[in-house]
């Protein structure tokens, strides 16, 4: 029973990781920006095999990625129309927040009404440069500051966010708690801001330990 369990483990596994393509295909580039910017790139792969591009992957005005990660981040249990639906409303919250504001004070219409560039300003502004990581040296452990990837810090900001707005008042709905959180920290405040701030703060009381990375 044992040994036929562990081969179905196996063989799941294996699924897991296999893939279509054969390792030897590159990604596609369907940005038009990214395009022109490695022209070079293009004509030495013009002979080579491609992947195909994902479904979601246009070079559109109404595709983000940002917005499309933000997305997949709310998505629960498969409910992507849920999940696309709840983010709609949370742009056309910021837009109306900001149009309000801007009828009041002159100030705030010099910060647009573009909901996705106040989410992009947004995580832009709480993404984290460095994270503690625990490393044991001598039997003592030690919280040693070390540096995030792009991808990592992009993932941390847009984690924060969704669990800032999911910590508020259950009676508020979802895209009006994160349309909130969104404006907050796209004016540089919020509670995001300060737990990013905080991180930074007990990263910088750690630098002396910084060495144990390599060590």
């Amino acid at each position: 029973m044992s040994w036929s369990k562990n081969v179905s483990n196996n063989a799941w596994r294996c699924g897991r990781l296999m893939s279509m393509y054969p390792r030897h295909y590159v990604n596609p580039i369907y940005q038009r920006d990214a395009q022109c910017s490695k022209r070079v790139e293009l004509s030495r792969l013009s002979h080579m095999p491609i992947k195909g591009a994902l479904n979601n992957s246009s070079d559109t005005i109404f595709n983000g990625e940002i917005k499309q990660k933000m997305i997949n981040y709310i998505t629960k249990n498969g409910e992507g129309f849920l999940s696309r639906k709840l983010m709609v409303q949370t742009f056309e919250m910021i837009k109306r927040t900001q149009l309000e504001a801007s009828y009041i004070t002159p100030e705030a219409n010099e910060r647009g009404t573009d909901a996705e560039s106040l989410l992009i300003q947004a995580v832009e502004n709480c993404r984290p440069l460095l994270q503690l990581s625990s490393i044991k040296r001598g039997g003592v452990k030690y919280h040693v500051p070390i540096p995030l990837t792009n991808k990592k810090s992009y993932f941390l900001a847009m984690k924060w966010l969704l669990e800032a707005s999911r910590e508020k008042d259950r009676k508020v709905s979802l895209p009006e708690k994160l349309a909130w959180e969104i404006l907050d920290a796209a004016h540089g405040h919020g509670r995001v801001i300060k737990k990013k701030e905080e991180l930074n703060r007990q990263c910088e009381s750690n630098r002396a330990y910084a060495h144990y990375r390599w060590s």
